[in-house]
């Protein structure tokens, strides 16, 4: 389904059970993850939400659909960026960037229902053909502007649509893929503990609270763990620590 103009994809398909798919071309509430903001320069870029109803998961498993999403939305753009020698990956928990750079957001609402999941609402940001930005995100990047190609947005959307219904019957294979795949996998990097908000953050600079660590594991909960240059082990939900980019 497509609407030219929505509050938020998600908020639509929340109050709207009967609809699997929508695609817009602005939000005028358009929210990232943990209540960040999305910029999308109107009829440029990709935004829809999908549900999915009934797919077999405990609540506790819910870390597993971030992960089906984001390799799902890797195996896509990189079908439009794997002759360029990409630098490709998934940045924790789920956005997709080229380089140092954000490509597509993704923010998963799920419904419990008991111990199991009945409903997840995955909703989408990509940026496609958008070249200038005015907001202070710090780090957007368009399809465009690497490529210089122009894209249709529902030529890339039913392409990842196809790629989550294969990557679904195999399960075992979406961990592997996502650790393979995550933002600066390998090596020590700067990072900084913050408290947990839901307010907007920047990725900021470092001070004197900033440390070095590099990612030893995510657990089954979709928590970071970190070990420091003196080996301690550190362990983060989303928002408790902030890349320093």
């Amino acid at each position: 389904m497509y609407i030219a103009t929505v509050n938020s994809t998600n908020d639509y398909l929340r109050l709207h059970p009967d609809i699997v798919t929508l695609r817009t071309d602005f939000q005028t509430s358009g929210r990232g993850q943990a209540g960040n903001h999305w910029e999308s320069e109107q009829g440029q870029n990709l935004l829809f939400s999908t549900r999915l109803k009934e797919i077999g998961l405990a609540a506790t498993d819910q870390w597993f659909i971030n992960m089906l999403v984001a390799v799902a939305l890797y195996e896509t753009l990189n079908t439009k960026l794997s002759t360029l020698n990409s630098t490709l990956t998934i940045k924790w928990p789920n956005d997709l960037y080229y380089g140092d750079k954000k490509l597509a957001g993704v923010l998963i609402e799920n419904t419990l229902l008991g111990t199991h999941i009945a409903d997840s609402i995955i909703g989408i940001g990509l940026n496609l053909n958008q070249t200038e930005w005015h907001s202070d995100a710090p780090n957007p990047v368009s399809l465009k502007q690497i490529t210089g190609e122009d894209y249709d947005p529902d030529e890339i959307m039913n392409m990842f649509l196809t790629t989550l219904a294969q990557l679904m019957p195999n399960m075992n294979r979406i961990r592997s893929d996502y650790m393979q795949h995550l933002y600066r996998r390998e090596g020590f990097y700067w990072w900084e503990e913050r408290e947990v908000s839901t307010m907007p953050t920047m990725n900021g600079t470092r001070t004197e609270q900033s440390f070095e660590a590099q990612i030893v594991d995510i657990t089954p909960q979709g928590e970071l763990v970190l070990q420091t240059r003196n080996q301690e082990i550190k362990t983060y939900h989303f928002k408790q620590i902030k890349y320093i980019l």
